[in-house]
C-alpha cells in the first residue's frame, strides 16, 4: 500500500469522527452563546462581564486548553465519584465548546444592539411584547451578523479540532501530527486538505443560509439546511455493523517507534479475537492517567519515564531494582500491571555529530556548554532528568530550543544546533552519523520498554496470552532498524509495515 492509498484507508473514519466532534462543540456552543448574548444584549456592565470572561479564555491556546480538561475532568470525577471519561470526546468537546463561544456572543450582541431604533419604536406602537418584539424584529434585523459570527466559529472549530488528536479523540488531526513525526507529508497534505475542505464546505453553507436571509430567498435556506443535514449524517452514520468481539484500547505517544509498537500490539490482539482502537499522539503523563484510569488498555511505556515521572523518582537503582519496584508500586498504587520488558532500551542519551575533537562524554559536553546551542524533544527540560543531569555536570549552553523529534534530528543535521538529546534507540543516530555521549555519573536512568496493561485489561487472561512472547524478545538492533524504517526520507515503510517486520525478528514463544 502505497502513503496516499495508506492515508485515504484511514480517511473515512478519521473525517467523520472530526466532523461529529465539530459539530457537537458548535451545536454546544450555539445552545449556551445565543442565551447569553440575548442577556448581555442592552446590558452594558452583565454584557462586559460575559464578552470579558469569554475573550479570556479565547487566550488560551488551543492546545493547552485541551490538556488541561483532562486532568479536570479526572478530579472531577474524583470528587463526585461518577465514571467521567477524561480521554477523547468529552475534554475535546468541551474546550472547542469554549472556543467557538467568543464570535458567537460578540456577533450576537452586536447584532442585536445594532437593530434601528425606529423599528424597536414600531414593534412597541403595535403592542408587541419584549418577546414578540425579540422573534420578530430583533433576532430577524440581527440574524445576517449573527451568522457572521456563526461562520468565523464554525472555521475556528473544524480547524481546532484537528489538536483533539492529543487528548485522545480521532480527528483529522491523527493523519497531521503522525505525517509530521514520521514526515510522511502525504498523510499530512491529506489531514490538512481533508479539514480545510470540511471546514471551507461548512462555512459556504453558512454563507447560503445568510443569503437566503438578506435575499428572502427560501430555496438557499432550504439547500443550505439540507447541505448541513447531509454533514451531520456523514457523523452520526456507521460505517461499519459493528462487532462483538471485546474492544481494546491501545494507547500511542507521539514518536515512530511508538506508532510501530502500537501496531504491533494492536495486530496480536486481533488475531487473538479482539476488536481495537487507537488512542495516539498522547503526552507522557496523559497516556499513565488514561491507562490508570481505564481510558486506553494497553500500552509501551519506559522504566525510566515511569520512574521520574509517575513514581516522581530521582535515584537511579539498577535495571532489576528498577522493574521490581514499578511492577509492585505501579499495581499497588493503581492496579496498573508491569509486563516483562520487551529487551530494549530506548533512553535518553545526548549525541552529536561525529567530528574532529567532539565532545566524547557529558563533562566534555559540559566544559563546552557555553558555546553550544543545544536541541531536545518537547518534555525533556521540564522532566526530572534534566534537573539530575544539571546537578552532576553544569551545563550552561548558549541556547536550549525544544522540537518535536522529527525537527530536533533535522535541526542537528542541518547545523541549527550542536548537541541533541536523542532516543538511543533511534535508527536517525546511525543514518545520521551521530555519536552518543558516555553518561560516567550516572545522571540518566535506564528506559526499558515495557508494556503496561490497565486494571480492567490485566484481569483478562486473554490479553496477556495474547501479548505473550514479547518478553524479552526485541533487540535494540531491531528496534532500531524499525524507526529507521518509518523515519528515512527515502523508501518510507508505515508503522504498520515495520511492526509487521518487526514481528518476524521476534522468535514464537516456547510451548
Amino acid at each position: 500500500m502505497n502513503p496516499l492509498q495508506s492515508a485515504l484507508s484511514q480517511l473515512p473514519g478519521l473525517l467523520q469522527a472530526h466532523v461529529g466532534l465539530s459539530l457537537a462543540a458548535l451545536a454546544l456552543a450555539l445552545l449556551i452563546g445565543v442565551p447569553l448574548a440575548l442577556l448581555a444584549a442592552g446590558r452594558a456592565r452583565l454584557g462586559s462581564v460575559i464578552l470579558s470572561a469569554t475573550s479570556i479564555v479565547q487566550t488560551v491556546p488551543g492546545l493547552a486548553l485541551l490538556a488541561l480538561f483532562y486532568p479536570a475532568l479526572l478530579l472531577l470525577g474524583r470528587a463526585t465519584g461518577l465514571a467521567i471519561p477524561a480521554l477523547g470526546f468529552l475534554p475535546a468537546v468541551a474546550a472547542l465548546t469554549l472556543y467557538a463561544m467568543l464570535p458567537i456572543l460578540r456577533n450576537g450582541v452586536a447584532g442585536i444592539e445594532q437593530v434601528d431604533p425606529a423599528a424597536l419604536e414600531v414593534a412597541d406602537s403595535l403592542g408587541m411584547t419584549r418577546r414578540q418584539r425579540l422573534r420578530f424584529v430583533e433576532l430577524p434585523l440581527a440574524a445576517p451578523v449573527m451568522l457572521a459570527g456563526i461562520r468565523t466559529a464554525a472555521v475556528w472549530t473544524f480547524g481546532t479540532a484537528t489538536l483533539a488528536t492529543t487528548v485522545g479523540q480521532p480527528s483529522l488531526g491523527n493523519l497531521i501530527f503522525a505525517g509530521l513525526q514520521t514526515e510522511d507529508w502525504t498523510l499530512v497534505l491529506v489531514g490538512c486538505i481533508a479539514a480545510a475542505a470540511v471546514a471551507l464546505l461548512v462555512d459556504a453553507l453558512l454563507a447560503l443560509a445568510a443569503s437566503g436571509l438578506a435575499r428572502r430567498a427560501a430555496w438557499r435556506l432550504w439547500s443550505a439546511a439540507a447541505g448541513m443535514a447531509g454533514i451531520a449524517a456523514l457523523a452520526l452514520v456507521p460505517l461499519d455493523a459493528g462487532s462483538d468481539r471485546p474492544v481494546i484500547t491501545v494507547g500511542a505517544k507521539n514518536f515512530s517507534e511508538q506508532y510501530i509498537l502500537a501496531s504491533l500490539i494492536e495486530a496480536r490482539l486481533q488475531r487473538a479475537g479482539f476488536a481495537t482502537e487507537r488512542r495516539d499522539n498522547l503526552g507522557s503523563t496523559i497516556a499513565y492517567r488514561a491507562l490508570a484510569s481505564g481510558d486506553i488498555d494497553v500500552y509501551v511505556d519506559y522504566s525510566g519515564t515511569l520512574w521520574s515521572n509517575i513514581l516522581q523518582r530521582e535515584d537511579t537503582p539498577e535495571r532489576e531494582a528498577m522493574l521490581d519496584a514499578l511492577r509492585t508500586q505501579l499495581a499497588a498504587r493503581d492496579g496498573v500491571t508491569l509486563l516483562a520488558p520487551l529487551g530494549f532500551e530506548n533512553a535518553y542519551a545526548f549525541a552529536v555529530r561525529k567530528e574532529a575533537g567532539a565532545p566524547a562524554t557529558l563533562d566534555d559536553l559540559a566544559a563546552r556548554s557555553p558555546a553550544l546551542d543545544l536541541g531536545t524533544d518537547l518534555e525533556f527540560t521540564d522532566r526530572p532528568e534534566w534537573d539530575a543531569v544539571k546537578a552532576l555536570y553544569p551545563m550552561r549552553f548558549a541556547s536550549i530550543t525544544q522540537y518535536s523529534p522529527t525537527f530536533m534530528y533535522r535541526a542537528i543535521a542541518d547545523g541549527t544546533v550542536d548537541a541533541i538529546t536523542a532516543f538511543s534507540s533511534d535508527g536517525r543516530i546511525a543514518a545520521l552519523d551521530l555519536q552518543v555521549l558516555q553518561d560516567p555519573r550516572g545522571a540518566l536512568p535506564r528506559y526499558d520498554a515495557v508494556v503496561l496493561l490497565s486494571p480492567s485489561a490485566s484481569a483478562d487472561p486473554r490479553v496477556t496470552r495474547a501479548l505473550r512472547g514479547l518478553d524479552e524478545a526485541i533487540s535494540i538492533q531491531a528496534m532500531r532498524q524499525a524507526n529507521l524504517m518509518v523515519d528515512r526520507a527515502d523508501d518510507k515503510a508505515s508503522p504498520a509495515q515495520a511492526a509487521a517486520w518487526l514481528e518476524g525478528q521476534i522468535a514464537p514463544p516456547a510451548n
